[in-house]
């Protein structure tokens, strides 16, 4: 009797950890034909992510025509507005379809934001702005290197 509750428990946890692993790491994903990991997303879901991204990509560019003027306020709330994530904002099957590795490099390009309109607001000197921008860049080249936005089966054409 106890071998069988024991073979019950293990079977629950190899079964809990499988669906750990599927919703909370893998994602909802397929290999694409350009070698990148395709994330299989419906219409609303992939919007959302490029919204989010163009979000980023602006603030880039505001920073970049800030800073040469000197323009140390607008560089500062262009990197506090996209610092700022709430993940209760978020739907929940989204979050189960992002692979892990997509979720900490989503999560750590807003700290970085977060923290680079932080440290400009308490004095960072505008030179050491540029440096802290090409380090979320690299969060930015990285995950497009290595994923893309596809529809999933079904979801229809954007």
């Amino acid at each position: 009797m106890k071998k069988t509750c024991l073979a019950i428990i293990a079977a629950l946890v190899i079964a809990l950890g499988g669906v750990i692993y599927m919703f909370g790491l893998r994602g909802q994903v397929r290999e694409s034909d350009d070698g990148r990991t395709a994330i299989l997303l419906s219409a609303g879901e992939r919007d959302l992510m490029l919204s989010e991204m163009r979000g980023f990509l602006e603030a880039v560019q505001e920073i970049a025509e800030a800073l040469p003027q000197g323009d140390m306020k607008t560089v500062a709330e262009a990197a506090a507005r996209v610092g700022r994530v709430d993940l209760n904002d978020l739907p929940a099957s989204l979050l189960r379809k992002l692979p892990g590795e997509v979720k900490k490099l989503g999560l750590n390009t807003h700290y970085k934001f977060h923290q680079l309109s932080k440290d400009v607001k308490n004095g960072l000197a505008k030179e050491k702005v540029l440096p802290r921008l090409a380090g979320i860049m690299t969060n930015c080249v990285g995950c497009h290197a290595g994923y893309r936005l596809d529809l999933e089966p079904g979801a229809g054409k954007p």
